[in-house]
């Protein structure tokens, strides 16, 4: 007896909108009690490995309605965990950036949106807390290292100052951004 070959080779390469529908099927289906969590860890794990991939599956599974992030189910923070510092950028980045929306609706009083930034940021955190650490810490510090305006010539540090630069994001957001990031290591 033979195990049985796969039908591809080829990781999966979704584009970006292909993956945030892809991601949107595998989680209703999950809901439904159709695709258990060993299954969607699995497929979450093909999704993530490429940055389109895991763009989508993030935009969708951090900002939905979906439990999925709230519940991380073991299955799926193993296959995260796997994906290495892609998904560790990803979740941060996703902390910085709906740390500084929770403020700016916040001062505009738009309610809904803040709530929603607000969501995204404690799932960003929860699950930068059960990914590698020394990847998670290591890519956090850089992130505070910028938002904190500090010289540093480290290239990920310039490349985040970038980052923060080309959203935009004031003095306040900045500080907010460093005290959220300071957050993932409180539990």
């Amino acid at each position: 007896m033979t195990d049985a070959a796969p039908l591809t080779d080829t990781p999966l390469q979704p584009t970006f909108p292909q993956a945030m529908e892809i991601t949107a099927q595998w989680l209703g289906l999950w809901e439904a009690g159709e695709l258990s969590d060993e299954v969607l860890a699995d497929r979450v794990g093909e999704l993530v490995a490429s940055r389109d991939g895991a763009r989508g599956f993030f935009v969708v599974s951090l900002t939905g309605d979906a439990p999925l992030m709230d519940r991380l189910p073991e299955p799926l923070v193993a296959s995260l965990r796997q994906a290495g510092e892609g998904v560790v950028d990803l979740t941060a980045r996703n902390l910085a950036m709906s740390t500084a929306m929770t403020l700016h609706h916040s001062r505009s009083g738009d309610q809904e949106h803040q709530a929603g930034s607000e969501r995204v940021q404690l799932r960003s955190t929860e699950l930068l807390r059960q990914l590698e650490p020394v990847a998670v810490k290591r890519r956090l510090e850089s992130l505070l290292a910028a938002a904190g305006d500090r010289e540093d010539p480290c290239h990920a540090v310039v490349a985040d100052r970038a980052f923060l630069d080309r959203w935009g994001y004031d003095a306040e957001q900045r500080l907010a951004i460093a005290a959220a990031i300071e957050a993932v290591a409180e539990a």
